[in-house]
């Protein structure tokens, strides 16, 4: 027989395309239309239905970026269409390449009922089957003109990422208002001809089905009159009947499909417009799972119910429903969809508390799993949170993005930096948006990496990132590929069904242990300083206000503030979304962000003051609060007390320029052009920094990576780079007894940086104030300090301990980790000498390794990344003021790091009173940290501690306990006490402790 396939395929496409598609709708009559543009932003919705409309057609221009259009559609059903199906066709002027990146409406009854929501890949609206002719029809539209800023040329600088600089010229035209009769025998058959279209293209020509399904295909072509597809559809379908119903091999990979709309929280839209995408896709739905019994649909973060909740009570009530019968899934347990990598560790703990919290309160869901299939890398302390916060299992997909190293595992164990193991799945389907398409599921079945021990995989199945959800057209397909010869078995399952699968099925995955880096979005460590800072000094301003509330409740009758703490915490959680902490989203998502962190700063310096002034009480005693976690200035930490400053700095002018800064601990020199050329360890008898070579050196770098402006640095910025060393000033700022300051100033660009390094008396750390007034673009700004270190790894705080990374190039997968994150330190050691270096709000930095041709010595440079300057999403990121503290700490172990850290970020608060404070807890060994000092949520009265072992050793301690307290036991992080827990037990004011490296314990006492 001939070659006919491409002959036969070519065929396929045009009918399919030309002559079946259009038939789906074969009769139309056009609807009324009229509109009204909101004012400003969006109405509540019976202010939209009662506004006054004025007439539109078809053809017309409408929505001004980031505006709301009401429009009215009106139409009576032709008494000739009794007794069929009939749908309205509503096309705003939708590019359907772009799901959840466009307009989009929520369609409500006029009574202001919710029916579901028009989108580029979900256009139509029922009017019922087998209508009685003469219905008349009235629906209102809310609908969002969402400019596209993420279309045809990506990445492209624009003005329309902030409704401030988008302008008003209308986005869209209306492009198709109809009534129309729905044939569902045509719709069929498409399914029938894409399913086995894209089938037949993923088999190998030399099989028998790939050529089994062409000749149907062709015999049902055959069977299609052209100027009458409706009538001949049947019978075109009966042609297919016998290759549809062709059973899947026995050992055919089996997906569990799971409806998903993976919604971000904002990126390239901003909150408020997030609302309005979470309303109109849950609407989808609910209305898809009233007519699909086998759909079920899932659907992650806790904020995106608590909103749709507020906001749309009516669409909220059709989701409780679904939940309460098993369809709808709250997946995730988690408030938002994080970042994983920048949150600190309550934060990080925080997202599970407060996500699984609000499942449990609304649908008594525990979740067991955590669903992260966006975020842009995990960091290694993530296992041993989601174990504490009672859940087991891990789904993410973003890994799969990476650009240099293939992930070897789909199904496997991660182990966290305690020994945590988590059973991960990393869907091979490698979408997160999967719709269906015949190589997405030869896709996922080729790609599966553990063929032979497990044959289950997961594809979240849906339209997403800007919402949309799942289409009828998806489930169609599911439908027809359930128990398919040549295609993976697809069934619809509960991310919990498939867990236990798949766990039962692989009981010995492989592990992969340590942090799982993904070798992209790098530059979001960085992008948008401001939004970091305010998360920063958020969680730190949240850990104080808890410490000195609790302490103040305690110790004098403090009205604790449980409501206000748990919506600031839930903002700052909102925040750490991956689109938003990350420094991805439009310019008016971080215009946003900036003012919630300021009024979230002003609310919690308010609790901060006023419980302190409970402790203080009436006096004329200076009293330093210490909220850090290790004794200084001579006060506890946790505590108050009267500061004890020791010892004095000398400062005296450098023989060739410049100063030297003394303390009896360190010695600096600061040369003539404001560059360190020493940090001598007294003690150590030891020089820090590497012969030669100057620190706090600030370095440029030009910044244009070959896509994801915001997203990404390209490695290939290391290869042009600009010292900084053309200094306007250097100068004394300070020079007391206790504290020596040195203030350089240097311009570059159009920019210009004011630096005040200082050394304090008793203290072994060089602090470095950097204000930097920042005008570049598409430039990226380091610190960098070389440092006399032989280290060939170095530790990078995360969540709850610090986890190592190589110095050196070795292997491709070290090489793609030049651009990693950290907390608040950085540490670097060779036997017996460390050096740390603390910060107060970056998250991004590098580390290289050289060897000196002068003296074969190894030079460790730790460079902390600053500013960057990307004009995609928003093209003015990072322009403007910034303020950044960071610290040299010569001699630090770990310990000190992690001391030196809180430090930073923790400063001393002083306040008049009468009394010191005694803490309610005292850690004894300074390798135990603790994390955080409350009151349970539950308003009980009950005293919530957690601390965690920093150093990455064992400790066998106590903890001091001064309050009283009936009994005390081990918690997870939602404070419910845990069956398996040791005993512990409160002995002469003491709670015995032992730890093994990095585990954290919660402990609840019961005053």
């Amino acid at each position: 027989m001939h070659d006919d396939r491409a002959l036969v395929e070519a065929r396929l496409k045009r009918v399919l395309e030309e002559r079946i598609r259009p038939a789906v709708y074969p009769e139309s009559v056009p609807l009324t239309v009229e509109a009204w543009t909101a004012p400003g932003e969006p109405v509540p919705v019976e202010e939209g239905l009662a506004a006054t409309h004025e007439p539109v057609r078809v053809g017309d221009a409408w929505g001004a970026p980031w505006a709301t259009t009401w429009f009215k559609v009106t139409g009576e059903v032709p008494a000739a269409w009794a007794g069929r199906t009939v749908e309205a066709v509503l096309d705003l002027g939708f590019d359907e390449r772009m799901p959840g990146f466009q307009c989009e409406a929520l369609v409500y009854t006029p009574a202001g009922e919710p029916l579901k929501a028009v989108n580029p890949r979900n256009q139509w609206v029922r009017v019922g089957e087998s209508v009685a002719g003469g219905e008349r029809v009235e629906w209102h539209l809310e609908a969002a003109s969402n400019p596209v800023l993420l279309g045809d040329k990506p990445f492209r600088p624009t003005r329309l990422g902030d409704k401030d600089t988008a302008g008003s010229e209308p986005q869209y035209r209306l492009e198709r208002m109809d009534l129309a009769v729905f044939d569902r025998e045509v719709w069929e058959l498409i399914a029938d001809l894409e399913v086995l279209g894209e089938l037949m293209e993923e088999l190998p020509v030399e099989g028998g089905r790939r050529w089994e399904i062409l000749r149907a295909v062709n015999r049902c072509l055959d069977a299609v009159d052209l100027q009458d597809v409706n009538g001949t559809a049947a019978a075109a379908r009966s042609e297919l009947a016998g290759v549809l119903s062709a059973p899947a091999d026995a050992s055919a990979h089996r997906i569990s499909a799971v409806g998903h709309a993976h919604i971000d929280s904002a990126w390239l839209w901003p909150l408020r417009e997030t609302v309005r995408k979470v309303a109109r896709t849950t609407s989808n739905m609910t209305n898809l799972l009233e007519t699909e019994e086998e759909f079920i649909f899932g659907m992650s973060q806790a904020q995106q119910f608590a909103w749709i909740k507020e906001h749309r009570p009516e669409v909220y009530a059709k989701v409780k429903k679904a939940v309460a019968e098993g369809r709808f899934v709250p997946a995730g347990g988690m408030w938002v969809e994080s970042d994983t990598n920048m949150p600190g560790s309550e934060a990080m703990a925080r997202q599970f508390v407060h996500g699984k919290r609000f499942f449990l309160d609304e649908f008594g869901i525990d979740n067991d799993e955590a669903w992260l299939p966006d975020t842009f890398g995990f960091a290694g302390g993530l296992p041993q949170i989601i174990k504490a916060a009672g859940s087991k299992w891990l789904l993410t997909q973003k890994i799969s993005w990476s650009q240099i190293n293939k992930f070897p595992h789909h199904t496997f164990n991660w182990e966290g930096i305690d020994g945590t193991r988590i059973f991960t799945h990393f869907p091979p389907v490698d979408t997160y948006n999967c719709s269906m398409l015949g190589r997405e599921i030869a896709h996922a079945a080729r790609n599966f990496k553990d063929k032979g021990v497990a044959k289950h995989s997961l594809a979240p199945t849906g339209w997403g990132d800007g919402g949309g959800g799942t289409t009828r057209e998806m489930l169609a397909k599911a439908r027809r590929m359930r128990d398919l010869e040549g295609s993976a078995q697809v069934v619809w399952e509960k991310p919990a069904e498939f867990f236990a699968k798949a766990e039962a099925e692989y009981p010995e995955p492989p592990v992969w242990v340590g942090e799982l880096y993904l070798e992209l979005h790098r530059a979001t460590l960085t992008s948008q300083a401001k939004t970091k800072q305010g998360n920063r000094r958020s969680e730190h301003l949240l850990r104080e206000a808890e410490l000195w509330a609790a302490t103040a409740a305690v110790r004098a009758g403090f009205p604790y503030p449980y409501a206000d703490l748990d919506r600031i915490w839930k903002t700052v959680l909102l925040h750490q979304f991956h689109d938003i902490l990350p420094g991805s989203s439009i310019a008016w998502v971080h215009r946003e962000a900036e003012k919630t962190y300021a009024a979230v700063a002003a609310e919690l310096n308010a609790i901060i003051a006023a419980a302190q002034g409970a402790l203080a009480g009436s006096g004329s005693v200076e009293l330093v609060f210490n909220a850090a976690t290790h004794t200084r200035s001579g006060v506890a930490a946790g505590g108050a007390g009267a500061a004890v400053v020791t010892g004095s700095v000398a400062l005296s002018p450098r023989g060739d320029g410049g100063f030297v800064l003394d303390n009896g601990l360190l010695r600096v020199e600061i040369d003539e052009r404001g560059l360190v050329v020493s940090a001598y360890d007294i003690g150590a008898a030891r020089e820090t920094l590497a012969p030669g070579a100057a620190a706090n050196l600030l370095q440029i770098h030009p910044d244009f990576p070959n896509m994801w402006d915001a997203w990404d640095v390209d490695e290939f910025y290391r290869n042009v780079v600009t010292d900084l060393t053309d200094v306007d000033s250097v100068r004394v700022t300070a020079s007391e007894g206790d504290r020596v300051a040195v203030e350089v100033v240097r311009s570059f660009g159009s920019s210009r940086a004011t630096q005040v390094l200082t050394l304090l008396a008793g203290e072994k750390r060089l602090d470095i104030e950097t204000e930097v007034d920042w005008h570049e673009t598409e430039k990226f700004l380091k610190a960098a300090f070389p440092l006399d270190v032989h280290a060939d790894r170095y530790a990078s705080e995360t969540q709850f301990g610090h986890l190592y990374r190589p110095t050196h190039t070795n292997t491709s997968w070290e090489a793609a980790k030049f651009e990693a994150c950290n907390h608040r330190f950085v540490h670097l050691e060779e036997p017996g000498f460390g050096v740390a270096l603390v910060n107060d709000s970056t998250y991004g930095h590098d580390v290289t390794r050289t060897v000196r041709p002068s003296d074969s010595g190894t030079t460790t440079t730790v460079r902390l990344s600053l500013l960057r300057a990307p004009r995609f999403p928003d093209p003015e990121t990072d322009q403007g003021l910034h303020r950044f503290r960071y610290a040299l700490a010569p001699g630090a172990s770990v310990v000190d790091a992690v001391r030196e850290g809180y430090a930073i970020n923790l400063p001393e608060r002083r306040v008049t009173g009468a009394a010191p404070v005694s803490p309610l807890f005292t850690a004894a060994s300074p390798a135990v940290t603790i994390s955080a000092v409350k009151l349970a949520d539950d308003g009980s009265g009950d005293v919530v501690v957690r601390v965690y072992e920093s150093a990455g050793g064992r400790a066998r301690t106590s903890l001091r306990v001064d309050l009283d307290t009936t009994s005390v036991v081990a918690t997870d992080l939602l404070e419910r006490p845990l069956p398996d827990a040791p005993p512990y037990a409160v002995r002469d004011g003491e709670v015995a402790l032992s730890l093994r490296p990095f585990e954290l314990v919660t402990l609840r006492f019961t005053r």
